[in-house]
């Protein structure tokens, strides 16, 4: 049975020359119904097609037309129908975030990678932090604060010296950015299963956004993140290369 493909690219013009050559060579059929959607871009452009497509059953194949390519496959014109036969899924459960302004609105929205508190302003964040209900951290002077995923410990996590999760690991990363005071306090693992809710204090001084990969809200009150099982993304891989392959490696370079 011929594979049903459906490609998708960024707005670059690498991405876009790429879209043109694949699919005058393997046809293009619409993303509803397609076995696979094929994705050629970066790594945000994976996660926006991720999210765009999470209610779809075709897994998602990236091919890195971008930068960094964490999420992505090497690109090749040749022998796609192969690869995608060969190529191993990956199941990611994204974070969910609830967050509340400080004038009262509740947004939500759901993340690969991490969720993310930020300053807003020149003064930094205080942050107060409980998980499960039980309050863990009355006052966090930083930066901002984050919750990875395994699949998004290399990215922002990994740059603020958080800790590189293995892929099939139950655990989530909270990782401070420039904590001033605990000045020493590195983060924590936590399962799972935990719910992390992170309050500002005096957000009138010291505003705070928080995002969802790169989905933004300013002014927060608080947050509450906890990773959603009632949600998978599929990612495919070619065999050797997948996340957990990429993972362990990247701890070696």
């Amino acid at each position: 049975m011929t594979l049903r493909i459906a490609f998708t690219a960024s707005s670059a013009p690498l991405a876009q020359s790429a879209l043109e050559t694949l699919t005058r060579r393997y046809g293009d059929h619409a993303e509803r119904g397609a076995d696979v959607i094929v994705a050629l871009g970066g790594d945000g452009f994976m996660l926006a097609t991720l999210h765009r497509t999470q209610e779809l059953s075709a897994p998602v194949y990236g091919m890195n037309r971008g930068t960094v390519g964490f999420l992505m496959n090497e690109y090749a014109e040749h022998d796609l129908p192969e690869r995608l036969a060969a190529a191993e899924e990956a199941l990611l459960n994204p974070l969910s975030m609830r967050a509340e302004t400080v004038d009262g609105e509740i947004r939500e929205a759901l993340a690969i990678n991490e969720v993310s508190l930020l300053r807003q302003g020149p003064q930094a964040a205080r942050l107060r932090i409980s998980v499960d209900g039980r309050l863990r951290m009355s006052e966090l002077v930083c930066d901002g604060a984050l919750v990875a995923t395994p699949a998004g410990s290399t990215a922002y996590n990994y740059s603020a010296h958080g800790p590189i999760l293995p892929i099939g690991a139950d655990v989530l990363a909270l990782t401070a950015m420039s904590a001033f005071r605990p000045r020493r306090w590195r983060g924590a693992l936590l399962p799972k299963t935990a719910e992390v809710r992170i309050e500002v204090l005096n957000p009138a001084k010291r505003p705070v956004m928080a995002e969802a990969d790169s989905r933004s809200v300013r002014d927060v009150a608080n947050v509450v993140i906890r990773s959603e099982p009632n949600v998978a993304h599929g990612v495919l891989f070619d065999p050797g290369h997948g996340l957990e392959e990429r993972l362990i490696r990247e701890q070696f370079v």
